[in-house]
């Protein structure tokens, strides 16, 4: 164990993945978490990962009893950009002491290798509380601690949209399709996380309108265009 705890941000999705490695974290004694980071669609005031309304994340943080910074994106922006604006947000912090960046990744050895690449060049470390724990008994884990969460966004090359709007529980992790992850870590489904033992208090929504859109497929997958139905909340 550190003799100081390290002073970590996290990099804050809104779902259940964060909402449980915070979970975790909080009650490890070599870390102190202090901030949460989360990117947002600045046109639509979303969060850029699902479209989250930008009230919900805040009343996440409040919920939480954390401050919450936010790295401001344009409608598209290109890789680029986007590394520089999360450049910008995470030299700042360091700046402000934190030595550490939290994650709620599971398994994508990629994208790890890619945050702890990126995070190193401006000399921090990044922690990552659910890496390599089997997917399905985190999420029976994360509804047998009391945490609620609600699917937010359905990616349907993968999943059905009757799935969005759906909340997380027994009978959702029954009606899962073989060869979906009961997590989503490979993006088939996102969710907004609105209660649980990291909260104060639950944050009241209402189930808003369901939108299917379709965005280009990524190169070298076979498809144009991949579906994706998202919830919105109210």
């Amino acid at each position: 164990m550190n003799a100081t705890p390290a002073r970590t941000f996290f990099n804050w999705s809104t779902g259940k993945d964060s909402a449980l490695a915070l979970y975790h974290l909080q009650r490890n004694a070599d870390y102190r978490v202090e901030c949460l980071l989360t990117s947002v669609n600045a046109v639509h005031d979303r969060v850029s990962m699902h479209g989250l309304r930008r009230e919900f994340m805040l009343a996440q943080a409040e919920a939480i009893g954390l401050p919450l910074r936010t790295i401001e994106l344009p409608e598209q922006p290109d890789m680029q950009l986007y590394e520089n604006k999360m450049s910008e947000a995470v030299s700042s912090l360091k700046t402000d002491g934190f030595s550490h960046a939290a994650f709620g990744d599971i398994f994508l050895e990629a994208l790890r290798r890619y945050r702890e690449e990126k995070l190193a060049t401006l000399g921090l470390k990044a922690v990552f509380p659910l890496w390599k724990r089997d997917t399905r008994d985190l999420m029976h884990e994360f509804i047998d601690l009391g945490f609620k969460a609600v699917v937010v966004c359905v990616n349907t090359d993968s999943l059905d949209a009757s799935f969005a709007g759906r909340l997380l529980d027994e009978s959702f992790l029954a009606d899962l399709p073989a060869g979906v992850d009961p997590c989503g870590e490979n993006g088939e489904f996102h969710t907004f996380c609105f209660g649980g033992p990291v909260f104060r208090h639950e944050i009241p929504f209402t189930l808003g309108e369901k939108v299917l859109r379709e965005y280009p497929a990524p190169a070298g997958g076979g498809k144009k265009h991949s579906g994706f139905c998202f919830c919105d909340l109210i």
